[in-house]
């Protein structure tokens, strides 16, 4: 395929148009039914030069959007607000390697892999016994197994609390997120059907 005088033609690409009863060669492109979205680039729709003009006069970015969408989609910032993978300070990854814990880096890297590795067979084993998100973030707070029954709920719970209650440590109140996310997931499980 080779692009010629027109910016975005692909001659030779064997393509017919997609405007109905046009027998011309389809060499351009045009968005189509499916949107990009997360599952992929979407779809595109290919016409000849008259019907790809007669498009691209009728396309409207806007069409369906409120105008909150619109304006949103218009601000300088539009595609700045989130930080991808590879620009985020952490890279995306929960925190790195303590490199000088391991004589090979590659050992540092593997290290990893089989804690991620870990997490996803938690998380699978947690699907099967029925454990949904939620519940299985309120079990890593508290570090419990997913069979635990509710006497090692309640004594996993007064053991943390004991550990980071300001009047264990003193009046230091530096634990008292992890004392609040503790609550919250003894809370949150107690209410559940497997300690009831």
């Amino acid at each position: 395929m080779t692009q010629q005088r027109f910016h975005g033609r692909m001659a030779g690409s064997g393509r017919a148009c997609d405007a109905p009863g046009c027998p011309e060669a389809g060499e351009f492109r045009a968005p189509g039914v499916h949107p990009p979205g997360f599952d992929g680039p979407g779809s595109y729709r290919w016409f000849c030069l008259d019907h790809v003009r007669a498009f691209n006069q009728g396309y409207d970015f806007f069409a369906g959007m409120s105008q909150a969408e619109i304006e949103a989609a218009q601000s300088p910032l539009a595609g700045w607000a989130t930080q991808t993978r590879a620009f985020h300070p952490t890279a995306g990854i929960d925190q790195a390697p303590r490199w000088a814990d391991f004589a090979d880096p590659l050992d540092a890297i593997a290290a990893r892999a089989r804690s991620r590795a870990d997490a996803m067979r938690q998380a699978q084993a947690a699907a099967r016994a029925g454990i949904d998100p939620a519940d299985r973030q309120a079990y890593g707070v508290l570090s419990l197994a997913f069979d635990a029954d509710r006497r090692a709920l309640r004594a996993r719970y007064s053991e943390l609390v004991r550990r980071y209650h300001p009047d264990r440590n003193g009046g230091d109140r530096s634990h008292e997120a992890a004392l609040r996310a503790v609550v919250e997931a003894y809370n949150h499980l107690r209410r559940r059907p497997a300690f009831a």
